[in-house]
């Protein structure tokens, strides 16, 4: 008998885990796919927003402040990369201008600090290779850069340390209440708890209408990017943002927390919540829209195209509350943009309703805050020496693009939940990021894999079940 059950590893149901080990409780987490930070939580633009531009009065604009001035100490606390690089949204014309005041005022009323109109020459002081055509922008220094399925993943894995269950491959197909839930799993499996979280992300709807009345839907937005070589990542130092459309924020140019930039998305609402293709036509608008930013970006050093789907409620604004009707059952849904954002505050918040509900809460007193990854590249001489002294291992480079170690993917591999694909490493530690994306590293990392799980090597699977790199030996 678990006291809490969260339906969906994205980074709200792992921010929700990670915030309910502080407390001495029996959680489990239940996520459909083979690893955690499989949907939404993986193919983002990787922003820590501002929260300018939220709807005052929505769940959506007072969460996203308070997360976005809980992230800083989150990540060091996590060992995961995060910048404070701040944003620039641009106007082009007197239009725009108007909307740059708008949200000024706007983010002020909300409480988002230290906002900035800035003139023309400010603007390209700050950002010198943007465009030429540029009036103004709003500046908005707490916006920030993250990795954010490292991100997820180090929310997950410290829960674990504190006690949290994962159970992965776990799909909820049945919910079922008489004093306690009954979670019956697609293999069967039924877990029994006091308390249901519903953060499934694209399917919070599917599992919301398991048990309660139909009240809202989800509908997935794809959003496509490229990713370019680092050789392009000075382009821009800020995240910098055209003015909002209704669709969304609008193609970004941002640098990510590893060097790269980062360009994108467009934005289509589409019917299939697995759809991750990318389009020629997508792919085009977004440069063509991008070039209006700034024309200093060379496209011939894109690395990688991914689309990603957001979770948009016809609620227009977060979910986030216990059903009237199925006592104990807590939705935490509709988490578009800026969800990652205020997934820590929103963690925070679901733990007050669990409270309100009925869930004892009592803290623990040996909570471990701290989660610790060596990031080998970022250490001095002497530390890299000591480090290798220690673990020989961490002395042999695996990923040449990205400066990856053996120790590093090692390491990744032992804190992991179940058996890990290639994806899953390279999520990790960033293996295969790089320009080459795998076409030399990835043998050798499918070598660890096999090495580490005492698996044959033709069992290491790209990302999802079935996804065999090899079949067995030619020769």
């Amino acid at each position: 008998m678990y006291d809490v059950a969260i339906i969906g590893a994205g980074v709200v149901g792992s921010s929700i885990f990670r915030e309910l080990t502080k407390y001495n409780l029996k959680v489990v987490v239940l996520e459909k796919e083979r690893d955690v930070s499989m949907g939404s939580s993986k193919a983002n633009s990787a922003i820590v927003h501002a929260g300018y531009d939220p709807k005052e009065g929505t769940l959506a604009a007072k969460y996203n402040v308070l997360g976005n001035e809980m992230f800083e100490d989150l990540c060091k606390e996590l060992s995961v990369p995060f910048k404070r690089n701040g944003s620039l949204i641009i106007a082009f014309n007197d239009e725009d201008l108007n909307t740059v005041k708008a949200l000024y005022e706007n983010g002020t009323k909300l409480g988002v600090k230290n906002l900035k109109i800035l003139n023309r020459d400010e603007v390209l002081e700050l950002e010198p290779n943007l465009s030429e055509e540029i009036k103004g922008a709003l500046y908005a220094p707490t916006g920030g850069i993250v990795g954010p399925f490292e991100y997820t993943i180090a929310l997950a894995e410290n829960a674990v340390l504190n006690g949290g269950e994962v159970q992965l491959q776990k799909e909820v197909v049945s919910i079922e209440k008489n004093e306690i839930f009954r979670i019956t799993t697609s293999d069967g499996q039924v877990i029994e708890t006091k308390f249901v979280i519903n953060a499934a992300g694209l399917y919070a709807d599917n599992i919301h209408n398991l048990i309660c009345k139909e009240s809202f839907k989800i509908t997935p937005r794809s959003g496509e990017y490229y990713v370019m070589d680092k050789n392009q990542g000075k382009v821009v130092s800020h995240t910098i943002f055209q003015c909002p459309s209704k669709l969304g924020k609008g193609v970004l140019v941002t640098p990510t927390v590893h060097g790269n930039l980062l360009v994108g998305p467009d934005a289509r609402d589409i019917e299939d919540k697995e759809e991750l293709g990318t389009l020629a036509d997508g792919l085009d608008a977004i440069r063509d829209a991008s070039i209006r930013t700034t024309k200093k970006i060379n496209f011939r050093e894109g690395i990688r195209n991914f689309a990603g789907l957001r979770a948009v409620s016809d609620t227009d604004d977060f979910i986030i509350e216990e059903n009237d009707e199925v006592k104990g059952f807590i939705d935490v849904a509709g988490m578009k943009s800026p969800g990652l954002t205020s997934a820590p505050a929103v963690a925070v918040a679901v733990v007050e309703i669990l409270h309100k509900a009925g869930c004892t809460l009592e803290k623990k007193e040996n909570f471990i805050a701290k989660r610790e990854q060596i990031h080998f590249m970022e250490l001095s001489a002497k530390e890299k020496a000591e480090v290798i002294k220690k673990n020989p291992q961490y002395g042999r480079m695996v990923c040449r693009c990205e400066s990856i170690t053996e120790g590093e993917i090692v390491d990744a591999i032992k804190r992991s939940f179940g058996e890990l694909s290639l994806d899953g490493v390279k999520r990790r530690c960033r293996p295969g990021m790089g320009r080459c994306q795998g076409g030399f590293c990835g043998p050798k990392v499918q070598e660890i894999i096999a090495r580490e799980h005492n698996i044959p090597l033709e069992s290491v699977v790209l990302e999802k079940d079935n996804s065999y790199i090899l079949v067995g030996k030619s020769k």
